[in-house]
C-alpha cells in the first residue's frame, strides 16, 4: 500500500517512454500522400501538432477533414505506424528511470491514447510492464483527448493510495497537461516527442528536455 503522501507518476507512452517520432512522421506523411498532400517536416509537425488529431489535420489542411477523409487518413496512419513502431526503442534513460522510481518504493502507471490491445503487447515486448500498477490504452474512437481516459485510469487505481493531488503526469503533448489539470493533478512536459518547446510552454507547466529532468521535476513539484 502506497503512502498518500508519496508522488505517483502517470507516464505517457508515445513520444515519451517510447521514442517513436520517426514512425509517427512516416505514418503521418503516408496518410497525407493518400489524399495527395505534400509531406511535412518534423519541425512543422511539432509546431502544429494538437489533440484531438482532426484539429491537427485542420491546421495543416486549412480545414477539417471530411468524415471520409478522416477515416482514410486515420486508417493509413495506424497501418503505417504500427508497422514501424516495433522498431522504435525506449527513450534515453527510460528503463533506468522506471527501475529507480520503483526501487525507491514509489508507484507509477502508464496511460496512452494508443489502442489498448496494441499497447499492452508492446509494453510487454520492452519488458517494463512490471514497473507499473496498471497499463491503460485507449478504448473507443481515436479522435479523443486524454482527460476522460485519465479520469478512468485514476478511478481504476482507487484503493492503491494514489490520489490525483499527489499525481504527476509526464507526457509530450499539451493535451497531457490539460488532462492533468482536469483531474487536479500536475504535469511535466517533455520535448522529445510530438510538440515543439514553444508549443509545450503554452500549457503553463514545467517543460524539460530529458526524462531524467522530468522525473526530477516531478519530485520537486510534490515536495
Amino acid at each position: 500500500m502506497t503512502s498518500v503522501h508519496a508522488t505517483h507518476l502517470v507516464w505517457d507512452w508515445n513520444g515519451t517512454l517510447l521514442h517513436d517520432i520517426d514512425a509517427v512522421m512516416a505514418a503521418t506523411n503516408a496518410s497525407f500522400a493518400e489524399l495527395g498532400f505534400a509531406p511535412i517536416t518534423l519541425e512543422t509537425y511539432r509546431d502544429l501538432y494538437v489533440v484531438p488529431v482532426p484539429k491537427f489535420y485542420e491546421r495543416l489542411m486549412g480545414r477539417l477533414p471530411t468524415d471520409e477523409e478522416w477515416l482514410v487518413m486515420d486508417d493509413t496512419f495506424h497501418r503505417h505506424y504500427w508497422a514501424a513502431a516495433e522498431d522504435a526503442g525506449l527513450a534515453e534513460g527510460a528503463r533506468e528511470l522506471l527501475q529507480g522510481w520503483q526501487r525507491d518504493g514509489l508507484t507509477q502507471s502508464l496511460l496512452s491514447l494508443a489502442p489498448h490491445e496494441k499497447l499492452v503487447p508492446l509494453v510487454r515486448f520492452h519488458g517494463i510492464e512490471r514497473h507499473f500498477l496498471r497499463v491503460d490504452g485507449r478504448i473507443g474512437p481515436s479522435h479523443t483527448s486524454k482527460a476522460g481516459h485519465l479520469v478512468r485510469h485514476l478511478s481504476a487505481l482507487d484503493g492503491t493510495g494514489v490520489t490525483a493531488e499527489r499525481t504527476v503526469l509526464i507526457g509530450d503533448a499539451v493535451d497531457d497537461a490539460l488532462a492533468a489539470a482536469h483531474v487536479g493533478a500536475r504535469a511535466v512536459l517533455y520535448t522529445g516527442g510530438s510538440h515543439s518547446r514553444g508549443s509545450l510552454e503554452s500549457a503553463g507547466v514545467p517543460v524539460v528536455d530529458t526524462l531524467a529532468d522530468a522525473v526530477r521535476t516531478a519530485r520537486e513539484l510534490s515536495e
